[in-house]
């Protein structure tokens, strides 16, 4: 019997909750979980604000643990190992992108929080290719947020080639900024962080950026016209997009990492002046984690985490709620 902690009804608190984990099939593995990171996501499912949960629902996707089973067809991994489980807990195996190993694609793909329990209890249940081997260099209590947050902003990196002379700008210095800039500052990109907060601006700079600038000052935006190579937006407000557009070199992308509460307000002329583009992407494949976890570990990039034990789970969601997270929080087993 499995003992975690689940929400019973929309923006309901957090309760014990005793399950069964069924059996485990030949392709999976089962993960006794040490950590588990607390993601806005997490906050998002338990308030049903994308209409698709259901109840009693055990949140958690940014897991960190140690294999205590393995199925019979398991080959890659053994028990014992240090793995972590992000956004996905399984794939169909089958269509072109996970053929191209472009998993996180996969349109049968399954939710690690969506109809299946997550990382808020003692142990989950994943398929083993969606579970990754954490380096021993990686300290395992500020792993969880790169199995999401860490793998959102390192994605588009790899995706769209940004070079190391890039001249790379980074919108909001929050739980995916903070990791965003110190990537790219090891990608070895020229890194500008947009924040509207003063105390992140030397914070920004500690981290990597070389330059910052205040989200709330439209003339001080102006004075970076016609200069970066790529944007990543972190935010989830909405902002003045035609002006940031306006920074982007020609061939410039502005990329979505952050989810806007409204639609954006384009002027296509933007774009068509200097064929410039806008992308989004969420997530990344097994593959893209292992990789941005191995170049984490290089470069000695981790996530500023605030930890709690998973018995004040509901406190932590109040921090979280309350806006002043700094910059992400960790559920200690």
């Amino acid at each position: 019997m499995v003992q975690g902690f689940a929400v019973f009804e929309e923006k309901g608190d957090l309760k014990p909750f005793s399950y069964e984990l069924g059996k485990l099939l030949p392709q999976e593995v089962i993960v006794d979980v040490l950590y588990c990171g607390l993601c806005h996501s997490d906050l998002n499912m338990i308030d049903n604000d994308w209409g698709i949960s259901t109840y009693p629902l055990v949140p958690g996707h940014e897991v960190v643990g140690k294999i205590s089973q393995i199925g019979s067809d398991v080959t890659h991994l053994s028990v014992g190992q240090n793995v972590g489980l992000g956004w996905h807990c399984g794939y169909c195996n089958d269509c072109e992108p996970c053929g191209d190993k472009e998993h996180n694609l996969c349109s049968q793909a399954k939710g690690t929080i969506i109809g299946h329990h997550g990382g808020f209890a003692d142990t989950v249940k994943a398929d083993a290719n969606s579970v990754v081997v954490i380096p021993d260099s990686i300290e395992l209590s500020t792993a969880g947020p790169l199995f999401c947050a860490g793998v959102t902003v390192f994605n588009p990196l790899v995706q769209y080639d940004i070079k190391p002379s890039s001249k790379v700008a980074v919108i909001g210095i929050g739980g995916l900024g903070h990791l965003a800039v110190q990537f790219l500052n090891a990608w070895g990109c020229e890194v500008t962080a947009f924040t509207s907060s003063q105390s992140k601006e030397k914070e920004a700079l500690e981290l990597g950026a070389k330059y910052t600038l205040n989200t709330n000052k439209k003339d001080e935006i102006k004075t970076a016209l016609n200069k970066f190579d790529f944007i990543i937006s972190t935010v989830d407000v909405n902002l003045n997009w035609n002006l940031y557009l306006r920074t982007l070199k020609p061939k410039g992308r502005l990329h979505f990492v952050g989810i806007p509460p409204e639609n954006l307000d384009i002027n296509l002329m933007s774009l068509m002046v200097g064929q410039k583009s806008i992308s989004s992407s969420q997530v990344g494949s097994p593959q893209m984690i292992a990789q941005m976890l191995e170049f984490a570990s290089s470069h000695n990039i981790q996530a500023i985490i605030e930890e709690y034990p998973m018995t004040e789970i509901n406190e932590a969601i109040k921090r979280l709620r309350s806006g002043k997270t700094h910059y992400r929080i960790v559920l200690k087993k």
